[in-house]
Formats: structure tokens, C-alpha cells, sequence
């Protein structure tokens, strides 16, 4: 399985209009080669940097999606309208969507976490990061990763 984005590579610098300091956009995100018997995916993107890469001190989530259909091949640029049957959980800014790199110090990693998972979850009414890791746990067939970095200031 493999996941990747039309607007970076993976371990280089995330584009500033997909940041808070641009129009904080989510990013257009694709995936293939997912294993058979794959019947949804989950997302979650998140930040090990917290706050400081020299002295991270926790893992900050800036998005969780989950119930992605497995037949759709990617999410576009700027997602305003979920695939159908897709749901979100709860961000640690304690909201729902996608909310974009924004480190208060230094360069941080953002990974973009892609999971296969052999079942469709029930609905689990905007589920943390933890909710749904425990929701998942027995039905990842598959796992990727996409990184990127960001520090203020980048272009």
C-alpha cells in the first residue's frame, strides 16, 4: 500500500497554502495498491514534534478521518465534502476537519498515517485518535505513512 500527495514528496517540506500560515487547506492525498479484503480506510495526521523538536513532549493530531470508502482513489486538495459514509473524529484542537501544520517552534514531522482495514467501524460519534487506534486494533490489513515538514516561515 502506499499513499502519497501531488503537492510534496514524501520526507520534504509541506507547501505554506496548506498550513495556518497559508489558507490552511487539507492536502490532496492518493493511495494504491491496497491489500484485498480492504473494505475502508482510516486517516490520521499527526505531529510527534509537540511543541519542540528538540524536546517533543507529546503527539499533537491534526486530523482523524475514518470510514473512507475503499473504492474512492484519493481526497482532493481543500476537502469540503467527505466520500459518502466517511466520518471524523476529534482533532487536539478539539474540533472535527483538518487543521494544518502550525508548529510553535522549530521544523516539525507530519505524519500522514493511511490505514487498510478489513471491516466498515460502526459509528463511533467523533472518536479521539485512541478511540479509534482501539476501534481498529484486530482489522488493519495494512499500514502507510506519507511525511512531511513544516517549520513558520517555510515557502
Amino acid at each position: 500500500m502506499r499513499l502519497h500527495s501531488s503537492a510534496f514528496v514524501s520526507n520534504s517540506t509541506i507547501p505554506r497554502q496548506y498550513t495556518c500560515e497559508g489558507t490552511d487547506l487539507s492536502l490532496p492525498l492518493r493511495w494504491e495498491h491496497l491489500p484485498t479484503g480492504t473494505q475502508s480506510l482510516a486517516l490520521i495526521v499527526e505531529d510527534p514534534d509537540a511543541p519542540d523538536p528538540a524536546a517533543p513532549q507529546r503527539i499533537w493530531v491534526h486530523w482523524v478521518l475514518y470510514n473512507i470508502p475503499s473504492g474512492i482513489p484519493d481526497l482532493p486538495a481543500g476537502l469540503r465534502e467527505l466520500p459518502p459514509g466517511t466520518r471524523e473524529g476529534i482533532n487536539d484542537w478539539h474540533r472535527t476537519g483538518y487543521s494544518g501544520p502550525c508548529p510553535p517552534i522549530g521544523r516539525h514531522r507530519y505524519f500522514f498515517r493511511l490505514y487498510a482495514l478489513d471491516t466498515v467501524l460502526p459509528d463511533l460519534q467523533h472518536p479521539d485518535k485512541t478511540q479509534l487506534q482501539t476501534a481498529m486494533r484486530g482489522h488493519i490489513l495494512a499500514e502507510t505513512a506519507l511525511i512531511g515538514l513544516y517549520a513558520k516561515g517555510d515557502q
